[in-house]
């Protein structure tokens, strides 16, 4: 009875495993024929026997559900999830190679999917399968970068800020290393897609110089994000803490300094804005957009002559900043309101007439100061249509009727168009 019972046993496992190795070949059949639906079907019942599968079945059963899963241009997050998984319990097995390969493909697919949700605005979606292709190798952080992005779009700022703070423990600075080389035929340098195919067109002789460049940080950009999200959720001491520590860990960063002065100047916190992009100012002497916004700030401070020095300044390193001009000319045109109101108080003696006259002429001289100002904003861009409207109206008023009626022609066509 003893060998009997010993030999049922027997009998029995020997059916099992013949059972198993049955059912994990009908899968490997449906992926060779390219029947994935089939494949995932059968999956399940071999999956039910895993837990009596030697381990070699075993590790043959897991790569065949990833291969399953992952299938051709699957783009189900779902199916790419159970993929990922059983691709990931095969890392240091005989399998690690094609397991390897298999999760390349699937952070691929994942990808894909995640543009275009994002292509048809649905962020959210985005944000969570590209957090999911870091997720699937941990390798990819610019992934988790895009992701974040998307979650702002979507307005998912809980998620979003998650997903930076993750960037911020992984120190993640986004840096990439671009490269370039000239192309003999046409002389123009142009990127190749990575270092070996670069490499690979200088031996070819098809291309020369080979150079190599560096992206910018993005750390500037995340701790601005982070303070932005803080401000948007009505937090700003921890916005104004994020880009603390920010600073702290780059100090020499100047992208970081003018990140802190557009906190405070989201904040609105104009005093600590002009004193912080002074500093800016000190690393980047020669930026005129830096001087534009130091007008602005001054200008909302009420401190119109630092104003006028710092719109003055931005249009000396370019010529062509419209606004700037346009702003000049505003600051101008602002002391019309107290001549305007005092002329309307006056009465009808006849020193108050002649004091009308003279208001008049001091109005009439606030336009022409303004003009060249006006004029010169048009001119660097010839679509600005508020500029247009204010000089025809000056025009006008100084009796200058050549210039208003070909000004005039111009708004027609800004307006028929949809100029700004």
């Amino acid at each position: 009875m003893k060998t009997k019972f010993l030999f049922a046993l027997a009998f029995a496992f020997t059916t099992v495993v013949f059972a198993q190795k049955k059912e994990v070949k009908a899968v490997e059949k449906a992926i060779k024929s390219g029947s994935y639906g089939e494949a995932k079907s059968l999956v399940g019942a071999a999956e039910a026997l895993m837990g009596s599968m030697d381990q070699k079945t075993k590790e043959k059963f897991l790569l065949l559900k990833g291969q399953a899963f992952l299938g051709v241009d699957n783009k189900n997050s779902e199916d790419l999830k159970v993929a990922a998984s059983a691709f990931n319990m095969l890392k240091d097995t005989k399998y690690d190679k094609e397991a390897t390969a298999g999760v390349a493909n699937l952070v691929a697919a994942m990808v894909n999917s995640a543009v275009d949700d994002q292509n048809t605005q649905n962020y959210s979606n985005a944000a969570t399968k590209l957090a999911d292709a870091y997720n699937f190798s941990k390798k990819d952080t610019l992934y988790l970068y895009y992701a974040a992005s998307n979650a702002v779009n979507a307005k998912d700022y809980d998620t979003a800020l998650a997903y930076y703070n993750q960037l911020r423990e992984l120190k993640f600075t986004g840096v990439e290393t671009l490269y370039y080389s000239t192309e003999v035929e046409s002389g123009k340098e142009v990127q190749a897609p990575n270092k070996q195919e670069r490499d690979f067109l200088i031996l070819a002789k098809t291309h020369i110089n080979p150079t190599e460049k560096k992206t910018d940080s993005k750390s500037a950009e995340i701790a601005k994000n982070i303070a932005l999200i803080y401000i948007t959720q009505g937090d700003n001491d921890k916005a104004l803490a994020a880009m603390a520590v920010a600073r702290e860990e780059n100090p020499d960063d100047i992208l970081l300094l003018r990140t802190e002065a557009d906190v405070y100047l989201k904040m609105k916190r104009m005093d600590k804005y002009q004193e912080v992009i002074e500093k800016v100012l000190e690393k980047d002497p020669n930026n005129p957009e830096l001087y534009y916004n130091l007008g602005v700030s001054s200008d909302q401070q009420g401190n119109k002559e630092d104003a006028q020095k710092y719109y003055t300044k931005a249009v000396e390193l370019n010529p062509k900043y419209a606004a700037a001009y346009n702003n000049l000319a505003v600051l101008i045109l602002s002391d019309e309101r107290a001549i305007v109101d005092e002329m309307n108080s006056l009465g009808t003696s006849r020193s108050d007439y002649a004091k009308y006259d003279e208001l008049k002429e001091k109005r009439q001289n606030v336009y022409k100061n303004a003009m060249p100002y006006l004029e010169k904003a048009l001119e660097a861009r010839p679509d600005y249509l508020e500029v247009a409207k204010s000089l025809y109206g000056i025009y006008q008023q100084l009796g200058e009727t050549s210039k208003a009626d070909a000004v005039k022609a111009k708004i027609d066509v800004l307006e028929a168009g949809g100029g700004n």
